[in-house]
C-alpha cells in the first residue's frame, strides 16, 4: 500500500482496509488480466477459469452456468478441455479473460492485454472487451501502450513519467453493482517511462 492518494472500490477506500478484507475484495471485486497469461500449465481451460473462484470456497456446481455462459461469450465453449499448451496466444489470453470475469467484479484492470498478441488477435481481444463491457456492465480499466487499443476505450487518461498529461475524463465509476451501467470503458494509455 505504498501509494500516494486513495483508491476507492465499490464506494469503499482500500486504503484503510484491513489486508484481509483487502484480499477479500481483489479475489472478489477486481478482475485481473496480464500481458502474459498466467496460466497453470497442468490444468484445462475449464480449471483455469475456475480456480480463483474454488480457491474462494465457490463450488464448481455453483459456478457452472456462470462458466457455460463465459465460455460461450469468450468463445472457448470447444476448447473448455484443452490444455494451455494447445491454445494459441488469443486463445490463452481468452481463458485469462474468463478467469477474470467468472466472479463478475466491479472492475477489471487490464496490463498490455494486448502486447503478446498479433494484430488480428489483438483486436479480437479488443472487441471482446467491449462486449463484456456492454452485456455485463463490467468497467475495465487498461494499461496499453498501443493507440489502436486505447481507441477502444470511451474515457482516455494519458500519462508520461507518472503524471496525467491529457484526458477527457479521470472519473472511474465507483458505484455500488447495482447502478453499473453500460459503457463504463475506460482505458489508460502510458507512455515515457
Amino acid at each position: 500500500r505504498d501509494f500516494k492518494g486513495d483508491i476507492e472500490i465499490c464506494g469503499t477506500n482500500i486504503r484503510k482496509m484491513k489486508e484481509k478484507k483487502l484480499s477479500k475484495t481483489r479475489l472478489g471485486k477486481i478482475g485481473f488480466i496480464f500481458q502474459f497469461y498466467n496460466l497453470v500449465q497442468n490444468l484445462n481451460v475449464e480449471d483455469n477459469i475456475l480456480l480463483p473462484s474454488l480457491v474462494a470456497g465457490k463450488t464448481r456446481a455453483s459456478l457452472q452456468k456462470d462458466l457455460d455462459e463465459i465460455l460461450e461469450i469468450t468463445g472457448l465453449t470447444a476448447k473448455r478441455k484443452q490444455m494451455p499448451s494447445k491454445l494459441s496466444g488469443g486463445q490463452q489470453q481468452r481463458v485469462a479473460i474468463a478467469r477474470a470475469i467468472i466472479s463478475n467484479p466491479e472492475i477489471i484492470l487490464a496490463d498490455e492485454a494486448t502486447g503478446n498478441l498479433d494484430s488480428k488477435s489483438g483486436a479480437e481481444i479488443m472487441d471482446l472487451f467491449r462486449r463484456i463491457n456492454q452485456e455485463k456492465g463490467i468497467t475495465i480499466l487498461q494499461v496499453t501502450h498501443s493507440q489502436k487499443c486505447a481507441q477502444y476505450g470511451t474515457r482516455t487518461v494519458i500519462l508520461e513519467n507518472g503524471k496525467t498529461i491529457d484526458s477527457d475524463s479521470i472519473i472511474v465509476s465507483s458505484e455500488k453493482e447495482t447502478s453499473r451501467a453500460p459503457m463504463q470503458y475506460s482505458f489508460a494509455t502510458q507512455r515515457g517511462y
